[in-house]
């Protein structure tokens, strides 16, 4: 996160924007922007490009979660909403869409920046996990090409394993390629002549 945050305050009651844009103010230093219309959210938010969305509804429903969720991009930063404790039931549905922080006991100034960082933490390694679990998904499908590239050299050449991997090894390594990119080409080849 850089050092001073942009913040986007979704908040329709302006005296509840002005005390919480006073507390942010005192707790660091940060940009704050206040959205007092949820419609036309998401274009709101992004014109804004905020590090944080902090967003006090009393009582949204379903739909409304869902669309708040959606436009201000909680898998691209840290949202937090806070909601009256009438509203604690959708606790599931904001987590599954994606929440930093969803507080059902309403936005309290005083308590603002330690919920705030604790958003940027959970956002922070949920992300981390996110882009975990895509490398691993990467290097797992890579696996599975090498896999069948090695199964078609075999096969071809009535070879056994080890020199399979090592005439692709040398390829990559002859063309200046990774090992996944050559075995890539050689399945598809081998897809198109068949």
């Amino acid at each position: 996160m850089p050092e001073t945050l942009t913040i986007v305050v979704v908040e329709e009651d302006r005296d509840r924007a002005i005390a919480i844009v006073d507390a942010l103010k005192e707790s660091g230093d940060y940009d704050v922007f206040v959205i007092g219309n949820a419609s036309g959210l998401a274009r709101k938010i992004s014109a804004h490009a905020p590090d944080v969305v902090l967003i006090d509804i009393d009582n949204p429903t379903r739909d409304m979660l869902e669309e708040l969720t959606l436009a201000s991009g909680p898998l691209e930063r840290p949202v937090a909403m806070f909601v009256s404790p009438a509203a604690g039931g959708l606790a599931r549905t904001a987590i599954e869409a994606g929440l930093s922080a969803y507080v059902a006991d309403g936005l309290k100034p005083e308590r603002l920046k330690p919920i705030m960082d604790a958003a940027i933490a959970r956002f922070q390694i949920a992300r981390q996990m996110r882009s975990e679990l895509a490398e691993t998904r990467r290097a797992l499908e890579e696996r599975k090409v090498i896999d069948r590239a090695k199964g078609l050299l075999m096969k071809a050449r009535s070879i056994d394993e080890g020199e399979a991997y090592s005439i692709l090894r040398r390829a990559a390594m002859d063309q200046g390629r990774r090992v996944a990119d050559v075995a890539e080409a050689l399945v598809t080849a081998a897809g198109l002549l068949s």
